[in-house]
């Protein structure tokens, strides 16, 4: 089969007069309008939302920008496989962990023990969604630590739509740095710029969203008047995390911020815990008050059996993100193909690629599926749930399985969502939608560092990843910065940056929120919850980026 190049401005003969890209980009993005319209007003069911955006992502590259049907229909195909794994594996694994201590009785010693150290659901949610996510984001990502901590906050009791919402905005501060640093590593690795650079210049723009991150998840649980009764703790939590994201990224690398950064949160929390508590315990308006005169009846045995799932899983996905881990399992570490009907067949043109690249291997889109099974994030929470079966008290290998199928069942329509959001990623990508939609922001000339964040923000609502965002408009970051005489670094560590505001808004994570909260075919509400907060924060960075590029230059390294 003949290689297929992609096409960049498709309609430029139908758009005489109006600015190149301009009219191919208003139509590349109809899939996402579709998106944004079935969820956010029509509140359509996360699964037929993605149906539909993606059918109508296979048609436009078919009939606008000219692929081949096969080729369109296999890009389809293996981004669908990719949403099965590794990104429904670590779901439905993490669902299963948090499951499996709820039957056991577990996790009510757990609500109780939080409930000693604070009954209060404002300071539950910076310690969990907050701090303990950060640390698994910062371990294991992709859609990991939403997973765990919203399906922990709806267990402790907080309304279902508040668990996941708010954990999808805690989520925002620690993104880029996710996995032991793959975003960052990724951006370096396709604009062929300084991986060190580039963390820290991204370190000296999260730390400034990260420090209000507590203030934002508390006022949107509670309001303003409520929140400002927890300043001592919001202050504490914000400070911690940003000063030593700021910290590990600058004089570190990528790989340690959001772990040291969590760690180093939960203990100034706890500190701070043993000599402030605040006068008033709030909880949610339609909660009953709490229990705060019940005596706390379980030994300090039991809390830490009680614990052990998450402290098994803490310590699995730290291993499993070891260099050394990786490569010693490697040799037995499954297998990768070429995939059929696309691998090498896909051709990317100027100016995606430089125009010295054209027509050589390095402007071929390859295409690769692997079956890491054991490197996986999934596995991780797998081998950590096995080992928690047999630590839980009257369970076992048994039980925990019999509980695996339950959930299997119980997310099939999460799994759907999840599956067809990729499939719909791959074929924008592929079929050179998504690199129409980001050359149409190079075309702003000297604003474009304002516009940077947004093409990274643009990238995770598609792709559900900091890292493919990265992956996806890194080279056309520095190629454009380059050309408007901006220090390439920053838009492309901008791109990380912006990037983690659209993760709270992307299908796929919402997908994840849902599946762990009891909220499966209520995605809209949940995007609708999440779509302003996502906003607002991309619009900080944007000033903040363009303010960097020509104002604030002393603030870069």
């Amino acid at each position: 089969m003949e290689k297929w190049t992609q096409v960049y401005d498709p309609l430029r003969t139908l758009a005489s007069g109006m600015p190149e890209y301009l009219l191919s980009a208003l139509v590349a993005g109809i899939p996402l309008y579709l998106l944004f319209y079935m969820l956010a007003f029509k509140r359509t069911a996360g699964h037929k939302a993605a149906l539909v955006g993606t059918a109508s992502a296979v048609l436009l590259s078919i009939a606008v920008w000219r692929m081949p049907a096969s080729l369109a229909i296999s890009a389809t195909a293996n981004g669908i496989l990719f949403g099965l794994f590794p990104i429904v594996w670590i779901v439905v694994t993490a669902v299963w962990l948090y499951n499996m201590t709820v039957e056991s009785g577990e996790f009510e010693i757990i609500k109780e023990s939080l409930a000693a150290l604070t009954d209060d659901r404002r300071l539950q949610a910076i310690f969990i969604a907050f701090a303990f996510g950060a640390f698994i984001e910062g371990t294991a990502g992709f859609g990991t630590p939403v997973a765990i901590t919203a399906a922990m906050l709806a267990g402790l009791g907080f309304n279902p739509l508040y668990a996941a919402g708010i954990c999808l905005i805690a989520n925002t501060a620690p993104v880029a740095f996710g996995a032991i640093g793959v975003p960052i590593i990724v951006a370096a690795s396709t604009s062929g710029l300084d991986v060190n650079h580039i963390s820290a210049i991204t370190g000296r723009q999260l730390p400034l969203l990260s420090v209000i991150v507590p203030f934002w998840v508390c006022v949107t649980m509670c309001g303003f008047k409520h929140t400002m009764e927890v300043i001592p703790a919001l202050l504490t939590a914000g400070l911690c995390f940003a000063v030593s994201q700021f910290a590990f990224s600058n004089f570190h690398g990528p790989y340690l911020p959001d772990i040291m950064a969590a760690i180093i949160t939960i203990a100034g929390m706890v500190v701070l815990l043993r000599f402030w508590k605040p006068k008033n315990s709030w909880r949610f308006p339609d909660e009953p008050p709490s229990k705060q005169n019940i005596a706390f009846t379980h030994s300090a045995g039991e809390v830490l059996r009680s614990w052990c799932p998450y402290i098994i899983l803490a310590i699995m996905v730290f291993v499993w993100g070891l260099a050394s881990f990786k490569n010693f399992i490697k040799p037995f570490d499954g297998f990768a193909f070429h995939w059929p009907i696309l691998n090498g067949l896909v051709a990317k043109t100027a100016p995606i690629v430089k125009a010295d690249v054209v027509g050589t291997d390095k402007a071929i889109y390859g295409a690769m599926f692997s079956f890491n099974f054991i490197s996986a994030g999934g596995s991780a929470i797998l081998v950590s749930g096995l080992l928690a079966s047999f630590v839980m008290p009257n369970y076992g290998l048994g039980k925990a399985l019999a509980c695996f199928f339950r959930t299997c069942h119980q997310l099939r329509f999460p799994v759907l969502t999840i599956a067809t959001i990729l499939g719909l990623a791959y074929i924008m990508n592929y079929s050179g939608m998504s690199a129409t939609l980001g050359l149409a922001f190079t075309k702003t000339g000297a604003l474009f560092p304002f516009f940077a964040p947004i093409l990274g923000w643009l990238g995770v609502f598609l792709t559900g990843s900091d890292t493919s965002s990265n992956a996806l408009f890194s080279g056309l970051q520095r190629t454009t910065a380059e050309a408007v005489g901006v220090d390439p670094h920053l838009t492309v560590a901008a791109n990380s940056s912006g990037g983690v505001t659209g993760k709270m808004i992307s299908p796929q994570s919402i997908s994840v929120a849902t599946a762990a909260t009891g909220l499966v075919g209520k995605e809209g509400n949940l995007f609708r919850f999440t779509l302003w907060h996502s906003v607002a924060m991309l619009f900080v960075l944007c000033v903040l980026t363009y303010l960097q590029a020509y104002v604030l230059k002393w603030m870069l390294p």
